[in-house]
Parts: structure tokens; sequence; C-alpha cells
């Protein structure tokens, strides 16, 4: 009988312990414990020259804000820890093939000079490793790169800097970015910036060797110019941030068989023509430089485009006394019209940009804001009397 008791009360002693420990371990985990977070370098990987290469089996929630491309909570974490970063890259036929411009949000392109087109990459939501070859600065380019929220990073090998309108390193200065948001080789050098006269895989000149790396360059920020995603006051880069609106792909029954856009930005400079091939399939749009398909070096692959927007606008030599008046103005504030090719189809539509800082909006021809495809947007800047063909 007392064996009896003592199993009896060693069982309420037991069953008591039991549910006062795990009501300690609810109660000190869901208050007390501090929160585990995800390390997100378990799920990163990193190819040549640390770039980032993420899961891509991961769930796809998370909204780009610069296109609209939908990636994992993993890369929104890392991407929500730097702030857009533009890189001119050019395009002169010993510069082909670029590096790093398949992985850009956004993408510009605009003539140079001598109708030698030059590129302005955006980069945010993803790595792109090595980019390049990196050249100088354009006015007109840092009108589109200021719509980029706060203190956006700009990389380039020097500029256009004769006094007068088109004097990009003085425009720089007058907007309050130097030696700050603006990332300039002259000043930075090596190792941020290198030069490599063998990836190319053919002589070129000096001036077509220079590159860097996305990871080094937000990197740069962060340490040199405490820019991360806050800048010195905290303040967000996107604060001020117009995005644009977007839409899913149209479905596939709703797509043509074919389209093509050839474009002539200068009519004497047949190696600088644009032609884009709508893919059915993926929806995109299969762009060729000068005829060629346009090859990443990093990826061999053909760049493509969800979203083709031609942008026409008045252009003008900056008539500083540069040799040869080469320098070149866009009139890119004001409106103007417009062209946007995706889903296979083509909209006409009007441009507008109030100031320098404001978003370039699109709208139809009822006056709606256009809704553009998630991917990435390459816009086209040609003068008004440029050729434009679709077929």
């Amino acid at each position: 009988m007392i064996n009896k008791q003592k199993i009896i009360t060693f069982g309420i002693i037991a069953s008591v312990y039991i549910v006062s420990a795990g009501l300690s371990y609810f109660l000190f985990s869901k208050f007390v414990a501090p929160k585990q977070t995800v390390n997100i370098s378990t799920t990163i990987t990193t190819a040549g020259e640390g770039q980032k290469v993420f899961n891509t089996t991961e769930p796809k929630t998370e909204e780009c804000p610069l296109n609209g491309a939908m990636y994992s909570k993993t890369q929104k974490d890392w991407w929500s820890g730097h702030r857009p970063l533009g890189v001119m890259v050019e395009n002169h036929q010993q510069a082909r093939p670029q590096s790093g411009l398949s992985f850009a949000d956004i993408m510009y392109e605009a003539v140079a000079e001598g109708g030698i087109t030059r590129f302005l990459p955006v980069f945010y939501c993803q790595d792109a490793g090595i980019i390049g070859p990196v050249r100088s600065a354009r006015t007109y380019f840092l009108d589109f790169m200021s719509e980029y929220g706060n203190s956006p990073l700009y990389a380039h090998v020097g500029g256009a800097n004769a006094p007068g309108p088109a004097d990009s390193l003085s425009q720089i200065e007058d907007y309050g970015w130097e030696g700050y948001n603006d990332m300039n080789q002259f000043s930075i050098g090596f190792p941020t910036f290198w030069r490599d006269y063998d990836r190319l895989g053919h002589t070129a000149a000096t001036e077509h060797t220079m590159y860097s790396t996305t990871q080094k360059l937000w990197d740069f920020a962060k340490t040199s110019r405490d820019l991360t995603n806050v800048d010195k006051k905290n303040i967000s880069w996107d604060e001020d941030f117009v995005p644009y609106g977007f839409k899913d792909d149209a479905p596939p029954v709703d797509r043509p068989q074919s389209q093509v856009i050839h474009i002539e930005f200068w009519k004497s400079m047949p190696d600088y023509f644009d032609d884009w091939e709508y893919d059915r399939v993926s929806n995109t749009y299969k762009r060729f430089n000068g005829t060629k398909p346009h090859i990443d070096r990093d990826t061999n692959k053909q760049i493509a485009a969800k979203n083709l927007v031609i942008l026409s606008m008045v252009e003008l030599n900056a008539n500083d006394g540069y040799e040869n008046n080469v320098h070149l103005l866009y009139k890119d504030k004001g409106s103007g019209r417009a062209t946007v090719f995706m889903d296979g189809k083509k909209i006409d539509a009007t441009w507008r940009k109030d100031k320098r800082i404001s978003k370039t909006l699109l709208f139809d021809e009822n006056g709606n804001t256009i809704k553009l495809n998630r991917g990435l947007i390459w816009f086209s800047i040609l003068p008004t009397n440029a050729t434009v063909q679709v077929k």
C-alpha cells in the first residue's frame, strides 16, 4: 500500500514538473528569448570576384522596386542593405562584349558622341559581378540617374568637362554628388576599379579596359562614404522614390507569333543600330547590336528585355568649343513622344519628366499611366529624326 502511494505521489510530481517545464519554455521562447533571424549567407553562394548567386528555388515573393521582377526573401534581405547604382558602360565596337549588362534592373542607351551609343545600367536587386568597360559621364545620363531616390550611386571614369551645358563634372559638383554618391574612378582608383587588358579577348586601346564590380562599388560606398540603404542622417534612399506600376505578362494565347523592332540612332552609323526580336515563349525581346546578338561576356547569353521603351527627344550639339563639337545634349525634361513594346505589341505613348529628379512617366494615348511587365526595362533615347521600323 505504501509503495502504491509512493508511485502515485511520484507520478503527480513528475506531471507537474513536465507541465511547468513546458509552460516555462513556451513563455521564455515567446517573450524572452531573442528571435532567430535567417542567416542569408547560408542560402547564397559566390562566383568570380565575389558575385552573389542566389538560390533560385526559393519562393519568389518579393518585388524589385525598380522593375517589378519577383525574387526571394533572401535576395530582398540582401538588396535592402544598399542603394541603386548606375555605371557608365561603353558600346564602342572595341569594347564588346561587355560584362554585367544582363544583370541590370533598368537600362538607358543614348548616343555619347559621333553616333556611338553608351549605356547606363542601373543595379539594385541583382549582383552583376564584373561590369565594364566603364567610361565617362554625360549630362543626360546624370538626369536619368537622378530619378533613383536620394543620393543614388553613380560610377564612371571622368566625364565631359568643357565649360558649358554639357559639363557633367561641374554638374556633379553642383548637385552635391562629388565625393559622396559620385564614384569617379579618377578619385577612387584601385582596387575598386582596375584595368584588364585581356578581358575582351582582343587588342583594345587603354580606354576600353576599365572594370569594377557591383559589390566593390557598394562596399566602397558603405565603408568610405557611409552610404548603405540609408545616408549619414539615417534617411532611406527610397524616401522620395517613385516606382513604376507593374503587371504580369500577357498569357501566351494573347501573344503574337513574332515582332521585330529596328532602331537607327544615327543613320550614318550602322554598327550601332539596334534590333530587337520578340520571343513568344519567354515574352522577351532579344537584343542585336550592329546586326549581331548582343552577348554578355560573363554569362555568354544574349541580352533580353521584358520592356523596350523608346523615348524621342530633341538632340543638340553642346557648342562648348570641344574638339569637333562632339558633346551632345538631349531635351530630357518636359514631354515628348514615346513608344512602348511589351507582350509583342506596340503602344503609342507620351513621356513626361518635370525636372531633373523627377521620374520619367509614361502615358498611353488616353492619358492613362502605362504599367510595365516585370523584368528588365530598356530605355532607348533617340533623336526625333531617328528611324524606328516595326514588323
